[in-house]
């Protein structure tokens, strides 16, 4: 490729291009796809002066090494506390940076998140295709050739120099340790209500087969009342499956828009990113909310991220004038 472009030296096994997702396809059977933790890529957007839903590459517990082929580009890190190091400087994560030509972009794992997000300014240049860019494997569509990104690909960038302007930075977001919420049902009369008692108290852990289709969770069987077949009928990413074993299964991103088992709860959307963050071994609680209150929730989190710009702001007011801290690799 001869523009602007991100080369893909060492990237990690699981990088996609991902946006705000592929909305209103599901009737016809086109999953929604889009960022694993909305939030996390708006802020990495934010941070390099992009719309919050613009594409990015997500990345998967580490996003390997990059080099820039432009004649510079700004970026962001965000999603966890991820290592980032521009050739032998290291560099905290929610915060830009300014690449130049040649310059080698690493980033190595964090202890505390699933998935990362790479977002440059001006954003990635690719087609969209039913109005998303965002990559969704299994149907092969968006992204590079709805695949992942692998060594020797090019990102193409809209811009080949960076935006002037001050970098910018943010806090990384408070994590909360509280149970994760959810509206019962769909098909919860499937469910003895021993089952459902036991799902909102005992404890449920992460198991290591996450991806971006679904969680599966280890803890007490939830036995069906009905059998674990239903007419298959709409699921969405957050849907709580129970198959025929009686193990939850959390629906994600890239769920199928039908499904053929027992629906107990959905959890609600402003808890969504934290489910997907958690790493396998991670214990995990639930708690019953009323669609009203999961409906103020939802406000409640489009709120905060529309309130990161005024926060970046603020920041960026008290380091405007003083050169940014560098770590040293030791």
């Amino acid at each position: 490729m001869t523009g602007p472009h991100l080369l893909a030296v060492a990237p990690s096994p699981f990088v996609t291009v991902q946006d705000g997702g592929r909305q209103g396809w599901q009737r016809f059977g086109v999953s929604s796809c889009g960022a694993m933790d909305m939030r996390a890529l708006a802020a990495a957007n934010l941070l390099v002066g992009n719309p919050p839903g613009a594409g990015g590459l997500e990345f998967a517990y580490a996003a390997g090494e990059w080099r820039l082929n432009a004649a510079s580009c700004r970026i962001a890190v965000t999603g966890g506390g991820f290592r980032v190091r521009i050739g032998e400087r290291t560099l905290p994560p929610w915060r830009s940076v300014t690449l130049r030509r040649g310059e080698s972009l690493q980033v190595d794992g964090g202890v505390d998140a699933v998935w990362g997000y790479v977002a440059v300014a001006g954003g990635i240049d690719l087609p969209r295709q039913l109005g998303s860019m965002s990559t969704h494997l299994r149907s092969g569509i968006g992204g590079l050739q709805g695949r992942t990104v692998q060594a020797g690909d090019a990102v193409p960038l809209a811009l080949a120099d960076a935006p002037g302007g001050p970098e910018q930075a943010l806090p990384p977001p408070e994590k909360d340790a509280g149970p994760l919420r959810v509206v019962l049902g769909p098909q919860d009369d499937y469910f003895w209500a021993e089952a459902i008692e036991t799902f909102l108290s005992a404890p449920f852990t992460v198991s290591p087969q996450i991806d971006r289709l679904g969680y599966r969770l280890v803890g007490p069987t939830l036995d069906h009342a009905k059998g674990f077949n239903v007419i298959s009928d709409g699921v969405v990413p957050g849907c709580i499956q129970v198959p025929g074993d009686g193990k939850p299964i959390v629906l994600m991103r890239d769920c199928q828009p039908p499904g053929g088992y027992p629906k107990i709860a959905t959890l609600v959307s402003a808890d969504f990113g934290r489910l997907a963050q958690s790493r396998p071994g991670t214990i995990l609680h639930f708690r019953q909310v009323g669609i009203a209150e999961a409906q103020l929730l939802r406000r409640r989190m489009v709120a905060a991220m529309a309130a990161m710009r005024g926060e970046l702001a603020m920041i960026n007011n008290s380091v405007r004038f003083r050169r940014p801290v560098e770590q040293t690799p030791r």
